[in-house]
């Protein structure tokens, strides 16, 4: 799920941070975002140690948080 601020009544969707080596978390696995040749891509490891490399629209839909959870 991405990060949601509640109100009463009202949700609000977040955007994923644009700024080069911000970090978000996914499934207890942090991703950084970083930017190679023109092209923003987030960087974290699998779930077997391996780099792996999402892209921002994956990640949305994996979902993410701004905090470890």
């Amino acid at each position: 799920m991405n990060d949601i601020a509640v109100k009463p009544g009202v949700r609000t969707l977040r955007k994923l941070p644009t700024a080069p080596c911000s970090v978000v978390w996914s499934k207890g696995r942090a991703y950084v975002l970083e930017g190679s040749a023109g092209r923003l891509r987030w960087v974290g490891l699998d779930t077997f140690g391996r780099p792996c490399a999402l892209s921002a629209a994956a990640l949305d839909e994996q979902g993410w948080s701004r905090r470890r959870s």
